[in-house]
């Protein structure tokens, strides 16, 4: 209980679009600020996009600025990224996380997050 689900993954080619997204049963996402985060095999898991609880507030990795776009839809208790101009490098398992602790809505270690649920895989093909 509490955990996410994300969804969306696939194998896009590079330049391509995807939309992931993810909601959780049994927890109000639009009590938390959120996150995502990605793992690449042999690789730590990257910061990407974090966003706060109303949706007014959003940070990104250098590596997805202008690229990427996280949002929220608290009604649906649902939170997306948007995944556009793809690259190889983008290839990776992609978590939806819950922010808890620290004083900000964001933070780009992985401790300060939880509810790592299974991800969803993303694979751009050069």
């Amino acid at each position: 209980q509490g955990h996410v689900v994300e969804s969306g993954g696939g194998l896009v080619q590079a330049g391509g679009s995807l939309r992931l997204s993810c909601t959780a049963s049994g927890r109000t996402l639009s009590n938390y600020d959120m996150g995502w985060f990605r793992q690449a095999p042999g690789k730590e898991r990257e910061f990407v996009a974090a966003i706060n609880w109303s949706g007014a507030l959003t940070y990104y990795a250098e590596s997805v600025k202008g690229r990427f776009t996280i949002s929220r839809d608290n009604t649906k208790n649902t939170v997306t990224l948007q995944m556009n101009s793809l690259k190889p490098d983008d290839t990776a398992v992609y978590y939806c996380v819950t922010k808890v602790g620290g004083s900000s809505y964001y933070s780009v270690s992985p401790s300060f997050y939880r509810y790592w649920g299974q991800g969803t895989q993303v694979t751009v093909s050069s």
